[in-house]
């Protein structure tokens, strides 16, 4: 018993930390918080797309291809409950976007276009074309060998 108590005093003398004063580490962060990244996305509401926006964290740039892929990963809880759906599938992704003179987009899609629902085809057209600041701007989408456009937004 006598042992496991002198075991015990050595252990905790021995562990190396040593008083210090306190050491002044300057002030504490001060400014802003990041601002949030606002998001445009087409969704499906009652037979027609509409305008929804998401926000959330800055944390990169969105590109044009990760903001239509948000679109065939689904609607968010939210988005649901006020009676959002997506016609665009999940295996429509990844997509590329390639922009041309005047502003004109190529998307390209990992399934044939053909494929889409007109109202999945618009919310890729309208999508893409809102991250661009030019109003005239025109969609192609291409997929499979196929492609539709050049279109501009219906809405």
């Amino acid at each position: 018993m006598l042992a496991a108590g002198l075991v015990s005093v050595v252990a905790v003398a021995g562990c190396g930390v040593r008083p210090s004063d306190v050491i002044p580490a300057g002030d504490p962060p001060s400014g802003g918080v990041a601002p949030a990244t606002t998001i445009t996305l087409y969704l499906v509401r009652k037979g027609r797309v509409d305008a929804v926006t998401r926000t959330g964290p800055r944390r990169r740039p969105l590109f044009k291809a990760d903001t239509l892929a948000l679109l065939a990963a689904g609607v968010t809880e939210k988005e649901q409950a006020q009676g959002f759906t997506t016609d665009v599938p999940p295996e429509a992704g990844p997509f590329s976007v390639a922009v041309k003179p005047g502003g004109h987009l190529v998307v390209t899609l990992s399934t044939p276009v053909r494929e889409l629902s007109a109202l999945a085809v618009d919310q890729i057209v309208c999508t893409a074309a809102v991250q661009v600041p030019e109003s005239s701007t025109q969609v192609t989408v291409l997929g499979g060998g196929q492609s539709i456009g050049p279109r501009k937004c219906p809405g």
